[in-house]
């Protein structure tokens, strides 16, 4: 059976390609399922990928990934990175290695940006390398899991 990492993204995100490109990039976010799935097949993984803009939609996956044994969880959770105890407390909740990802450096963005209540219940946390981020994660992820150094690989 073949390994499935989460993939999750959170409110907006669905406007990627077309909402603030100078931010965001002009990448949809069909683009990164594509990046993210051929990522995950050169590390060996399958790729479970999902956006919503509603909280307890990405709340239930991330409970699904723990009870369907899923190898981890890569996670852009947009604004509810900044506002959502829930979705900290089922993190926190799961078993699981989670990376959380920004596309944008969420450092150099307005203050309220800047704190995450995922970080401090995350594996690891990536921001600012633009969707290549995602693939990134994908490799950091291989390597928490089998114990290697990964290269992202395309």
């Amino acid at each position: 059976m073949a390994k499935t990492a989460y993939v999750l993204n959170g409110p907006n995100l669905n406007l990627l390609g077309t909402r603030e490109p100078e931010i965001y990039g002009p990448t949809t976010l069909k683009d990164v399922e594509m990046l993210c799935r051929e990522t995950a097949r050169h590390h060996g993984f399958e790729i479970e990928f999902r956006q919503s803009n509603h909280e307890g939609d990405i709340v239930d996956w991330v409970h699904e990934a723990a009870a369907k044994s899923a190898v981890g969880i890569i996670i852009n959770a947009g604004a509810y990175t900044h506002t959502s105890i829930a979705l900290r407390d089922a993190i926190a909740a799961v078993n699981l290695p989670v990376i959380e990802v920004h596309i944008s450096n969420v450092f150099a963005r307005e203050n309220f940006r800047h704190e995450s209540r995922i970080a401090a219940v995350a594996k690891a946390t990536l921001c600012g390398f633009g969707v290549t981020g995602y693939a990134l994660a994908i490799a950091g992820l291989s390597s928490l899991v089998t114990g290697h150094a990964a290269e992202p690989g395309r």
